[in-house]
């Protein structure tokens, strides 16, 4: 059985007696990091292994810790992480002030152990509620592989990046042939399943980490192939007609041939201050409608990087 990851607790405090009480109370449940000044915290929680929570003194030197969740919440790395201060009553100021830099809570000194471990426990568990709404914003509810909202921000994502490194970017538009028939003759539920088979067939076929496959809008689905030139698209768009012709899907309704099958439009470009996102998926589009008018389970495609470097 798979163990669950163990959540992370950074404890932020100048005064090392403070650090040691609380990492008593936590070391059984949680990891812990700790750290004795804000700027020691910034580098811990900007790591490769960040914490869940932060548990922060607010009277500390150079950069206290108003400061230092001010300067968290700035960074789009951190800004998500919660912010508990922890300290003496006394020692608040202004509470208002704590929550508008986006602190969650307030624990003070001297505190009920069982109850910060509670309010901890609390805001961990929000924490994870909030990860998987996210998480779950960006997932088609049907095939349970990204949606048309999540291709939206990769497709930013990778045609800024290879703006950048002026490196080459593939994509590929799939469509499945005659699929409005495929539902009129078996029926919707089983049309389901099959968009279900599909889009994990299509998942499946991703050779690379950066690879990038969503449902795009019915029956339509998308690929994003960063540093991926013309003759390689079309070696996956080859890749993945085999991967579905093998499902051996019956479709005696279809026009194409006796199995589900799909129709694909690939354009390969260099991104460039003169080109755009929009235009380079009306390419495809338009290489995908090419290959339906060419009797379907086809390949289009067009090789625009040539011209565009």
């Amino acid at each position: 059985m798979r163990q669950e990851r163990r959540s992370k607790i950074l404890i932020v405090d100048d005064n090392p007696q403070n650090i040691e009480l609380l990492m008593e109370l936590f070391k059984d449940e949680y990891k812990i990091a700790a750290a004795t000044n804000a700027q020691r915290a910034l580098k811990i929680a900007a790591s490769h292994t960040p914490p869940d929570i932060i548990l922060a003194d607010i009277l500390m030197p150079e950069m206290d810790g108003y400061d230092l969740c001010l300067a968290l919440k700035k960074d789009t790395k951190t800004q998500n992480i919660p912010v508990i201060f922890v300290t003496a009553l006394s020692e608040i100021l202004d509470e208002n002030r704590g929550f508008s830099l986006g602190a969650i809570d307030y624990i003070t000194k001297p505190f009920h152990p069982p109850v910060v471990k509670a309010r901890v426990r609390l805001h961990l568990d929000l924490k994870r509620k909030q990860e998987l709404l996210e998480k779950y914003a960006f997932i088609d509810a049907l095939t349970e592989i990204p949606n048309r909202r999540r291709f939206d921000e990769v497709m930013d994502c990778e045609w800024n990046r290879a703006m950048r490194s002026g490196n080459v970017l593939s994509l590929i538009f799939m469509d499945i042939d005659y699929f409005k028939t495929y539902n009129d003759t078996y029926g919707h539920d089983i049309g389901d399943e099959c968009l279900r088979r599909v889009a994990a067939c299509l998942q499946n076929s991703m050779r690379r980490a950066g690879d990038f496959v969503a449902r795009y809008g019915g029956e339509e689905f998308a690929a994003i192939l960063p540093y991926t030139n013309y003759t390689d698209a079309i070696a996956m768009a080859k890749h993945i007609t085999k991967n579905v012709d093998d499902l051996a899907i019956e479709h005696k309704t279809s026009d194409a041939c006796r199995h589900l099958s799909l129709s694909m439009g690939i354009t390969t470009i260099r991104p460039s201050e003169t080109s755009r996102p929009s235009d380079f998926l009306k390419t495809a589009d338009t290489m995908l409608y090419s290959a339906k008018e060419k009797g379907r389970h086809s390949i289009q495609g067009i090789d625009q990087s040539v011209a565009s470097s």
